[in-house]
């Protein structure tokens, strides 16, 4: 008996070092830690504007939803207006759904063919709700990301799209704006270099105990703190996830977090972005995690006076640095 003992002492050990080191793997993974980056501070976006846009969209141009398609055309040439301001060739992709024309609005920079660079964010809203959050504040991100790309001429050409019919009762059916968009661009055979999905990007609190997730383990790894925007990928994508945050986190201050996980956990594939994995194109979306902090998420709560037009500012110049990044190499 006392030679049995130290024997299953060292293999207890050994399960234990082993699951220990899969555990670090996969928190290495998953999270996707990138090291010190020296930051290169870019200008945010103005706050003044992004808050302008997202009271427009939430306000004097609600509701938003499917069932009011004269009210999404009228987003959609608001949208087009303001890509037009910076210099975008900007052209319209109409489609019907059950009796109606709805539109994705496109601005393009750069080249007019070779590979492609997408950001978009979806301009339509649940219900009648104002949808400040969710999801002006995507869209007023992309507007000013085209003001800023007007001036960069990017070597690569870069589509910033504005979604119709991301929300129900279109979310995952082939009827989503994204979906008819990605699909154009598989049927054309054009390489997509990156996709990025601007879902939610304007709420932050610093309210402890503010952030929540869809696994409770997972605060062991991330800030229980909703201050940070995350990137996040499917499985398979780390290298791709890991140079966007690398990129993000050089533009500002802000803190970003990342992950990658499979589409079964809740919240991974909610937006545009899934239609793009669809046709195997590289696809992340940037996010303030949505219903796992903001409490209005698909209320009449959602309004603009709740959003951090500063931090949003953070944002959108980290997909500024991850566009110009990806157009150059």
């Amino acid at each position: 008996m006392p030679r049995i003992i130290p024997k299953l002492l060292r293999h207890v050990v050994r399960v234990i070092a082993v699951t220990l080191a899969i555990f670090a793997a996969l928190v290495i993974y998953v999270v996707q830690p990138v090291g010190t980056v020296q930051a290169s501070p870019l200008p945010p976006a103005d706050a003044q504007r992004l808050e302008a846009h997202v009271r427009m969209l939430s306000e004097a141009l609600a509701p938003r939803d499917a069932g009011r398609p004269e009210r999404l055309d009228a987003v959609a040439a608001y949208i087009r207006k303001e890509f037009e301001r910076s210099g975008a060739r900007v052209s319209e992709q109409p489609f019907a759904v059950e009796g109606a024309t709805y539109r994705n609005v496109v601005a393009s920079f750069g080249p007019a063919d070779g590979d492609v660079i997408v950001v978009g964010a979806h301009y339509d809203a649940c219900e009648a709700l104002p949808g400040a959050d969710d999801n002006a504040s995507g869209v007023a991100g992309l507007i000013e990301l085209a003001q800023a790309l007007g001036k960069a001429k990017p070597a690569t050409r870069v589509d910033l799209v504005a979604y119709t019919l991301e929300e129900p009762p279109y979310f995952r059916t082939e009827h989503m704006g994204s979906a008819v968009h990605a699909a154009s661009l598989a049927q054309a055979k054009t390489p997509v270099r990156l996709m990025i999905a601007l879902e939610m990007i304007g709420y932050f609190t610093d309210a402890p105990d503010s952030q929540r997730f869809p696994v409770p383990a997972m605060s062991a790894v991330y800030p229980s703190t909703g201050n940070f925007v995350a990137v996040v990928g499917g499985v398979g994508a780390g290298r791709l996830v890991a140079r966007v945050k690398r990129a993000m986190l050089g533009a500002s201050d802000l803190p970003v977090y990342s992950m990658n996980a499979p589409s079964a956990l809740v919240g991974v594939d909610w937006s545009d972005h899934r239609s793009y994995w669809a046709h195997g194109y590289d696809a992340v979306m940037v996010t303030d995690t949505a219903f796992f902090r903001n409490t209005a998420y698909h209320t009449a709560g959602d309004t603009a006076d709740r959003l951090d037009y500063a931090r949003m500012g953070k944002v959108v110049a980290g997909v500024y640095a991850t566009v110009m990044d990806f157009s150059a190499k």
